[in-house]
């Protein structure tokens, strides 16, 4: 699907983008807020009107008004659409063909909430959590601000609504549930019910000490509360831990994670996370990711805690899956290392290792060259300089041209049959629990188009030129018997990339689960080899 020919961004920082271009917006913050009133209120607002509610008096109000409205036609008028409309009493925005991402998260959310799909309630909730018109606060109109915050408070609400739906439906994934129901108390920090669910979840997932600590959190922030129960805090407290049929009981609890969002250069929305205390190490996206899932997983989970043991771990959704926007109409590659250079900006980064696992390692090799100044050190596990169409052969193009349109057409069938191509792949001798877990991962990850159009692009990678010009220290990791990526692709990485040294494990797993042997030489050779 195209973009739309006009999206306005009002979660976070205020995009406007024009058939998926960014559009520079006024630097007038008064003349963008107002571009944020005229979108939200649908109908014509008076002249006199506006202009109580962005200038004062002994200014010219209409002189004014008049000037912000002849920027925002550059903004949001083209040939084919006359959006700002005025006359000598009224202005109006007309938003036909408008997307406003405000507006669509307001729809999805009644719709996640008809429909009951925890999903989709999960990551319209995540959505709702960016920071709305936070860089229009007009601390000196206290019209518009009471506009601004009621818009603010509405979406709270709808958070609000849909994590209180989403708790009913986590009731037997006690981590999952826990980490929502954080997000709750936050917002919501004298919901008892809220509260008491949270230790009760915590407890539950076997993570006692935390549980503890949050007790005495809850009972701090509730006392004083009319009508609050906190003997229900103890009674939540003593709920025996409950162990997810997949799970090893003596895994150690999940460290917590933090998820933030940003935008690509193209306005697109990135959600990243941190983890873990020390020093930061950045792991770049791969197929697939989603945050939330990959965090709770077999098939990540010992990577993960391997990380942030002793380092901040952050990571990200690629465009176009996990709590990334979805609706997206690019994927190439240069977008990919743009959305790595949002991330790193975001997160304030000065400089770092930088991980990058299959595909996600071309990423890694154009930032690192992009950014000499950022990365420390590089580490390249099961990844490849050119993709499966810049430098496959015949058959391999064959090959991966039919796996994008089975994905095309089959990816979202209940069925696995057609994720398990890539499950056998990725992870041939991996227990059933991991490779049901990817499946499962795969399908909640992203849309069948979207997996495709990623699929596609990924044909197209080539950093081949780049690689004599990686300055930072790598070392490079390869399986054996790798079913996705050839050892020669790791072998050429190694061979390229100046100084880079290079690690063959003995496995056939692309991607490793804990038992395999090979996973404990790799783990401790990323650890010397960062901690050098």
């Amino acid at each position: 699907m195209g973009a739309p020919p006009l999206a306005i961004d009002l979660v976070g920082p205020i995009a406007v983008r024009r058939n998926g271009e960014p559009v520079a917006l006024p630097q007038s913050k008064k003349t963008r807020a107002l571009l944020a009133f005229l979108v939200l209120n649908r109908g014509p607002q008076r002249r006199e009107r506006l202009c109580e509610i962005f200038w004062q008096v002994p200014d010219d109000p209409r002189g004014s008004l008049r000037w912000a409205l002849s920027k925002l036609r550059g903004v949001v008028n083209d040939e084919a659409a006359e959006r700002i409309k005025a006359d000598r009493e009224y202005v109006s925005f007309d938003d036909a063909d408008v997307s406003v991402d405000l507006v669509k998260l307001h729809e999805a959310a009644e719709r996640a909430l008809r429909t009951g799909d925890a999903d989709e309630i999960e990551r319209v909730a995540a959505a709702l959590g960016g920071d709305l018109m936070g860089d229009l606060a007009l601390s000196d109109q206290p019209e518009f601000e009471q506009f601004r915050l009621g818009e603010r408070e509405k979406a709270r609400a709808a958070r609000v609504a849909l994590l209180r739906a989403l708790d009913g439906k986590l009731a037997s994934d006690h981590a999952r549930r826990a980490n929502r129901l954080y997000e709750l108390v936050e917002i919501e920090p004298y919901d008892v019910d809220a509260h008491v669910g949270l230790v009760a979840a915590l407890a539950q997932a076997g993570r006692k000490t935390e549980a503890e600590r949050q007790k005495a959190l809850s009972e701090k922030a509730l006392q004083g509360v009319e009508g609050a129960d906190l003997s229900r805090l103890n009674m939540a407290l003593s709920a025996k831990p409950v162990q997810k049929p997949s799970s090893s009981a003596s895994q150690p609890a999940v460290i917590r994670q933090n998820v933030r969002f940003c935008r690509g250069r193209d306005g697109v929305r990135i959600a990243y996370a941190t983890a873990g205390a020390g020093a930061p190490v950045v792991k770049a996206a791969n197929w697939l990711n989603h945050l939330e899932y990959d965090w709770e997983s077999p098939v990540w989970t010992h990577v993960f805690r391997s990380l942030t043991e002793r380092t901040k771990l952050v990571r990200y959704d690629a465009r176009g899956n996990g709590l990334s926007d979805w609706d997206v109409d690019d994927f190439s590659f240069e977008h990919h290392v743009d959305d790595l250079e949002a991330v790193v900006d975001a997160a304030k980064l000065e400089r770092f290792p930088l991980i990058g696992i299959s595909g996600g390692c071309a990423t890694c090799i154009a930032y690192a060259v992009r950014h000499p100044e950022k990365v420390s050190k590089l580490v390249l596990v099961g990844g490849y300089a050119r993709g499966w169409r810049a430098g496959g052969t015949d058959e391999r193009i064959k090959q991966n041209e039919a796996m994008v349109t089975l994905t095309r057409g089959g990816w979202g069938q209940d069925n696995p049959a057609f994720r398990q191509l890539f499950t056998s792949l990725f992870m041939p001798d991996a227990p059933p629990v991991n490779q049901h877990w990817f499946n499962e991962l795969q399908r909640k990850t992203t849309s069948p188009e979207n997996a495709a159009d990623l699929l596609n692009a990924l044909g197209d990678v080539d950093v081949t030129d780049r690689l004599q010009a990686v300055q930072a220290p790598t070392m490079v990791i390869h399986a054996r018997g790798d079913l996705r990526v050839p050892l020669s692709a790791g072998r050429d990485l190694a061979a390229s990339i100046p100084d880079a040294r290079f690690l063959m494990l003995e496995t056939n797993n692309h991607l490793m689960p804990e038992n395999d042997p090979a996973w404990p030489v790799c783990r401790d050779a990323i650890d010397a080899f960062l901690g050098e």
